[in-house]
């Protein structure tokens, strides 16, 4: 029995970093690999490939997401914000995350920083969506953190790090609004 060709390519459309583009891509690319291969936003890191290290963490629709673990195709008109996205209108266009990482000097090798920076932007963005929900203690947000892996163990100075960023971004809460499906967390 002759079984019929199946479609293995398909156009997806994905808004990243507040820009639509539409790909043409085999079924079996990741988000990642769309990111980093077929748009050059080599922020996301490819570390375990197995979801399990977070250096590939980007936001889907504002929450955070293992991009190593999600098909392209699956995710057709999603919002994406890659570490390339996050720049907010600080004196250098970082956004306070990106702030407080550099004064706090919250990397040592870098190579978890983009995930680590995004998935603390996803946590500032849940705690500014449900206050009583997000726990902002040293506790609290090393939990929220959990699924990135610093293997310099840099996590006192990532905690530091987005405390100083969650007190930046709550004092200017009432002055910011999400607009093009960027973070502003």
């Amino acid at each position: 029995m002759v079984h019929p060709v199946r479609e293995t390519r398909s156009v997806v459309g994905l808004h990243v970093n507040g820009r639509r583009h539409e790909l043409d891509v085999d079924h079996r690319v990741t988000l990642l690999d769309l990111l980093r291969e077929h748009l050059g936003l080599t922020g996301a890191k490819k570390g375990c490939d197995h979801g399990q290290c977070g250096a590939c963490t980007v936001l889907v629709g504002g929450r955070r997401a293992n991009s190593c673990l999600l098909l392209a195709v699956a995710h057709d008109g999603a919002r994406v914000t890659t570490v390339e996205g996050l720049g907010g209108d600080g004196a250098d266009g970082l956004h306070p995350l990106q702030e407080a990482f550099m004064e706090r000097d919250a990397f040592q090798c870098g190579y978890c920083t983009p995930g680590q920076l995004c998935s603390a932007a996803g946590l500032l963005a849940e705690a500014a969506a449900d206050p009583g929900a997000a726990d902002l203690s040293r506790s609290g947000i090393a939990e929220a953190m959990s699924g990135n892996l610093c293997r310099c163990g840099a996590y006192p100075r990532i905690v530091d790090a987005v405390q100083d960023a969650a007190a930046v971004v709550q004092a200017a809460a009432p002055a910011q609004a999400p607009g093009d499906g960027r973070v502003v967390a």
